[in-house]
């Protein structure tokens, strides 16, 4: 017994030191104690009747449970009695009478002391649900419920977040603009502090300010409580921006694209998508909406109001919750948000009001707002003061979370100063957020089972058109890149297949045949220029060149051909073979792989095939500088000293003929074409003309055709030069074939065929090194070049950028992500709907 008066005195005592209020007896309530000391002989009179009734009741079950009571009783009025004094007389014979009745029935003061006490200690046990092994149970059973209750805070939270996730998901669905849950729209005048109410929200100064119109495209913000955040961070998921903890730069972004906006229209209904996660922020999906103007300034366009209401009412629609902003410094009479609202949603059914600038009229005029009876919201009022008092300079102003935080101190402190003036009034942003929580979450609720609906018929459309154009074949961005890149990989091993060292031979000596034939042309075939025979008998010294009839006879001993020929050969030799010949191939490479490509599905991916061929020039360069100087440096031997065997000389002389014949060939056709042109009969006299121009017979053609046209005179010339190089090769390809070119010691006499015997050595050593340096390397490297540029080299972004150039492979791609997109929101929607059963 003593050990339950030691427990409940050591109870109170510790109350007092904590300082809390407490539902049982204690100091703190002293002066209440004192107040109703008058009327304790009243109470003891009450109290006995009322413990002598319940003591003959309970009397069989529960004698022990009195004596416990009256034993804690009497500790606890002994404190008291030290705390009132003289109040309470008789106390200590009460104290004394007690000590002696330890478990039987007492007679006469004690008697009646211990039934009031009695009495006394049942109601402060029922008060404390502390003393006894019932209300033991009792707190067990009230922490089990408060645990249920937080689960089930927990678990509408849940609900809440999932169903935003689904309407982010919905909101992603290509072309489904039915398919949206509700938000909250926030509508407001410029003026009324539409954009401190999300702002104090959201705990962060992000929306953009300005004294001129800064919002001009809706912002659709979806705020996430995300525990495992440490602070705030916002994303741009249209632009792919994220994990942004600046959110100045966040209000800069915000500025840019609202004032990206010409001025000629100054209102967009196109969206800003912005997501912030924290903590600290609810679950929510808002919409920010252009501030409703009174009048057009002089430098906005006339149609702006009506732009600024056209954009507002396609989100004021059903289901949205309508968040209308209000100062209370203006009659609600002339605002804004509430005649918008009032169009949108008559009944008022879907529609918060919220006051702001509560602090600005007095707190009697602040709750005639929050109360109003004339402008009746069936959702209600909430007051709110979303900025604290200025500090009065500029240095002293506070910005983001200290801004947050003055507001929310100063807030608070002004609504408990006039606690009872806004008494049965909705008020504090942390109010306006709970009941912003419960109303999305409700409303959410009411539309998911239509949603539910709408969705599994977009699925079905959705699937049908799938399996009709795609036969239910998977695709994505990354799969068709990966194919893409495989079937590359097997092109350029058939094209390594194709195009090997027999071809690389062929290109360069081709190549080099074409040098061969202009360096022959240059010095041996081309003649001068037809002269008056005056100037001819004048000065018969200007040429002195030997006609080139006069090779056929040339010898050993002649310095003129031998010069002549030595120059030819180096002019070969020195060319540069070995950035030509690496330059060549990586050219006729580059274009290959062009061809291909035009050859193959990629042809409708104009950026990946400039990707390919990037990779392409990529591995080239790499190897090219090092090429060209590993031929430049094999070939150096033939520019001082070539050596000709028999067998080589009789090749050369016979590769050389088809060339000359090649060439034979080229200026017949070349002349033909002239002669189809300008007409046989024409031609043959502008050429008699031109061969006879300062005689007189030219003159007398010129007379009978009244001139020629410079046209006429340019075709003419050029039809003397292929005839006379038409005279020159059939000349040098009938000594050629002759016996005096059968042998290398007439090399002099037959440049032609030497010429093409250098040309083939330095074709044969540069192939080998281009074929090993350049080719083979590139067939080993080019395929992981490719998988490096366009696999882990791009980004996800870049991938389906890449992928969905093809139209028909966009088409496939988004079709398929449709489908997805429909089926994992109606899983979304149905897991929603079931656990919101089990949990009703």
């Amino acid at each position: 017994m003593s050990e339950l008066r030691t427990t409940a005195t050591r109870r109170g005592i510790s109350s007092l030191q904590a300082g809390t209020a407490v539902r049982t007896i204690s100091f703190i309530g002293i002066g209440k104690a004192a107040s109703k000391a008058v009327k304790f002989p009243a109470y003891i009179g009450g109290g006995l009747a009322a413990a002598g009734s319940y003591a003959m009741y309970k009397l069989d079950q529960a004698q022990d449970y009195t004596a416990n009571k009256l034993k804690q009783v009497k500790g606890i009025m002994a404190d008291i009695k030290e705390g009132i004094g003289s109040m309470f007389p008789g106390s200590s014979d009460d104290e004394g009478g007690n000590k002696n009745n330890g478990g039987g029935s007492g007679g006469g003061e004690g008697a009646a002391a211990g039934a009031a006490a009695a009495a006394a200690g049942v109601s402060v046990a029922e008060d404390e649900d502390v003393t006894s092994e019932d209300d033991d149970d009792d707190e067990e059973d009230e922490e089990a419920e408060r645990e249920r209750d937080q689960s089930l805070d927990d678990a509408m939270m849940n609900l809440t977040k999932q169903m935003i996730e689904i309407r982010s998901l919905l909101m992603s669905v290509d072309g489904a603009t039915a398919l949206t849950l509700p938000a909250i729209v926030v509508v407001g005048s410029q003026s009324s502090g539409k954009s401190s109410v999300l702002e104090a929200i959201v705990g962060q100064e992000f929306l953009p300010k300005g004294s001129n119109m800064v919002t001009r495209r809706p912002i659709e913000l979806t705020l996430v409580n995300d525990p495992s955040q440490a602070a705030e961070v916002a994303e741009f998921p249209a632009l792919k921006m994220y994990n942004m903890t600046d959110f100045q730069q966040v209000q800069k972004i915000l500025r840019d694209l609202n004032m990206a906006v010409p001025d000629e229209e100054t209102v967009s209904g196109d969206p800003i998508q912005l997501t912030i996660k924290s903590p600290k922020v609810p679950d929510l999906s808002l919409v920010d909406l252009p501030g409703y103007i009174q009048v057009e300034a002089a430098d906005q366009p006339a149609s702006l109001k009506q732009k600024i209401r056209e954009v507002c009412a396609r989100y004021l629609e059903e289901p949205n919750i309508i968040l209308a902003i209000s100062a209370a410094d203006v009659d609600l009479a002339n605002s804004s948000a509430l005649r918008a609202a009032k169009r949108a949603d008559p009944k008022g059914e879907r529609t918060i009001g919220v006051i702001t600038k509560l602090d600005l009229v007095t707190p009697e005029d602040g709750k005639l707002l929050l109360t109003n009876r004339k402008y009746p919201l069936r959702m209600g009022y909430v007051g709110v003061i979303t900025r604290a008092p200025s500090a009065g300079s500029i240095f002293r102003r506070k910005t983001g979370s200290q801004a947050y935080v003055a507001q929310q101190g100063f807030e608070r402190s002004y609504f408990k100063e006039n606690r009872d003036e806004f008494n049965g009034t909705s008020v504090g942003t942390k109010v306006l957020k709970r009941r912003l929580m419960k109303v999305l979450e409700s409303s959410m609720a009411r539309a998911l089972k239509p949603m539910h609906d709408k969705v599994a018929n977009e699925l079905e459309e959705t699937s049908y058109q799938f399996k009709v154009e795609f036969n239910d074949r998977d695709l994505t961005s990354e799969k068709y890149m990966a194919q893409t890149i495989d079937n590359l990989k097997l092109s350029v091993k058939e094209f390594s297949e194709r195009f090997g060292r027999p071809e690389l031979k062929s290109l360069l000596r081709s190549e080099l045949d074409q040098k061969v034939l202009d360096l022959l042309a240059q010095r041996y075939w081309n003649k001068p220029p037809v002269m008056n025979k005056k100037r001819v008998a004048a000065q018969p010294s200007d040429y002195s060149e030997p006609p080139l009839n006069q090779l056929s006879e040339a010898t050993q001993e002649d310095s003129y051909w031998r010069r002549k020929l030595e120059l030819s050969t180096a002019s070969l030799t020195k060319l540069g073979v070995g950035r030509l010949s690496t330059t060549l191939i990586s050219d006729a490479l580059l274009t290959e792989i062009g061809v291909m490509l035009d050859n193959s599905e990629l042809r409708t991916h104009p950026g990946m095939k400039e990707a390919i061929k990037e990779a392409a020039v990529a591995v080239l360069s790499k190897r090219f500088n090092s090429t060209s100087d590993q031929v430049e440096n094999c070939i150096k031997p033939y520019k001082y000293e070539i050596d000709v065997e028999p067998r080589e000389w009789s090749l050369s002389r016979q590769h050389a003929v088809g060339l000359l014949r090649e060439e034979l060939k080229q200026c017949n056709e070349a002349y033909r074409d002239l002669k189809r042109t300008v007409g046989g009969n024409k031609l043959k006299q502008i050429m008699t003309y031109l061969q006879n121009e300062n005689n007189s017979v030219g003159q007398s053609i010129a007379k009978e055709n009244i001139g020629f046209s410079p046209g006429l005179i340019l075709r003419g010339k050029e039809a003397l030069f292929l005839s006379d190089r038409a005279a020159l090769l059939s000349m040098r390809l009938k000594f050629l074939r002759s016996s005096s070119c059968k042998y290398k010691e007439n090399k002099y006499r037959c440049p032609e065929a030497f010429m093409d015997v250098v040309a083939d050595k330095l074709t044969q050593t540069a192939v080998l090194f281009l074929n090993v340096e350049l080719l083979s390397d590139f067939y080993y490297s080019f395929p992981r070049e490719l998988e490096s540029k366009l696999s882990s080299g791009l980004t996800p972004e870049q991938v389906e950028a890449y992928a969905k150039e093809d139209p028909k492979v966009k088409r496939h791609i988004e079709l398929q992500e449709r489908k997805e997109l429909l089926d994992l929101a109606l899983g979304k929607i149905e897991d929603v709907m079931a656990l919101r059963k089990q949990m009703a």
